[in-house]
């Protein structure tokens, strides 16, 4: 099992910034991927980014609707991963999930099915 829990979330204008934390326990060495995905009201939950933590890990993966804006990166001394997002837009408001696979090839990371565990999600709010 792995737990995880996201924190970080918030409320802020259009344009700025805010950097989700996701702590990761438990039998973590057997994922291969991290990511952060959100789900508005009335949506599909979608993938935001990813990063594969596997051997020789780091490779970064992200939806084009924020690329540019939003970087997902890994502390592995302290098991969390982050998702900074800047230039924040009101169509970004959702809650955010940071989920752990262990499937490690094949299917897209961004693809929330092929994900095993899930934190219990932070809510972030973008007013115009």
């Amino acid at each position: 099992q792995v737990q995880l829990v996201e924190s970080g979330g918030g409320s802020v204008q259009a344009g700025g910034s805010l950097r989700l934390s996701c702590a990761a326990s438990g039998y973590t060495y057997y994922s291969n991927y991290m990511g952060w995905f959100r789900q508005a009201p009335g949506k599909e939950r979608e993938g935001v980014a990813a990063i594969y933590i596997g051997v020789g890990g780091g490779g970064t993966y992200y939806a084009d609707s924020v690329k540019v804006r939003f970087t997902i990166s890994r502390d592995t001394a302290k098991n969390t991963v982050y998702l900074q997002m800047n230039s924040l837009k009101p169509e970004d408001t959702a809650m955010y999930y940071c989920a752990a696979r262990t499937e490690r090839y094949g299917r897209s990371p961004l693809s929330p099915v092929t994900y095993n565990y899930w934190g219990q999600g932070t809510q972030v709010t973008v007013s115009s």
